[in-house]
């Protein structure tokens, strides 16, 4: 990590910083993407008067971390969350609470040293989290707007980032919704061709570095 002037992809340090949810939303917002209203609290009224506000609500891990429940790892799902839930076990800890977005579709971008690869999914069913069951999603090539393609470039050069795999939803009106960027987020799961497209990306990155 010390090495001068040596290629990382990404810099330990700089992915476990980006790793935090809440500097994620902070560096969205100055990079210019549209982000749900969001808050992070361990008081059980604020929460509840959020939920009130903004509702629908879901609830979400504030970062990852190792989680098990009788000894085994657990994953915990982005769910909804109703204020009637809310009690004083929130006191505990920091939670984060996000506006649902009424979208049609989930968008997963790979942008690997200034490329964006991107996919639209597509669930059959209604989940705030298409993770829990990939047999109902769907995977294809598309687009991002130009506008969400330097935000993310900016967000990327802010923190110090050759690769980032951002996730949005996408609202009935077209916007694209910021999630989280995961600083080392999978992508081989994506359809073939997109899948192919990054890899070579990575492929030339880590052979040729990084263009200024």
């Amino acid at each position: 990590m010390a090495l001068p002037d040596c290629l990382h992809v990404n810099h330990p340090h700089f992915n476990a910083a980006a790793e935090y949810k809440p500097l994620q939303l902070s560096t969205a917002i100055a990079s210019g993407f549209a982000v749900p209203p969001t808050l992070i609290t361990n008081e059980p009224e604020a929460a509840r008067n959020f939920i009130r506000t903004h509702h629908p609500v879901v609830y979400k891990p504030l970062r990852h971390t190792d989680y098990r429940e009788n000894g085994e790892l657990r994953t915990i799902w982005v769910r909804p969350v109703e204020a009637e839930e809310i009690d004083s076990s929130l006191h505990a800890c920091p939670h984060l609470f996000q506006k649902r977005v009424p979208k049609i579709a989930d968008a997963r971008m790979a942008v690997v040293g200034g490329e964006s690869f991107t996919t639209r999914i597509t669930l059959d069913g209604d989940h705030p989290d298409w993770r829990m069951d990939y047999s109902l999603v769907s995977f294809s090539p598309t687009e991002a707007p130009t506008a969400v393609r330097r935000s993310a470039e900016l967000y990327l050069r802010t923190l110090g980032l050759v690769f980032g795999a951002f996730d949005f939803a996408i609202d009935r009106d077209g916007t694209w919704h910021f999630l989280e960027c995961n600083p080392n987020g999978q992508w081989a799961f994506v359809d073939p061709a997109t899948t192919r497209e990054i890899t070579v990306a990575l492929a030339d990155v880590l052979e040729k570095g990084v263009s200024p």
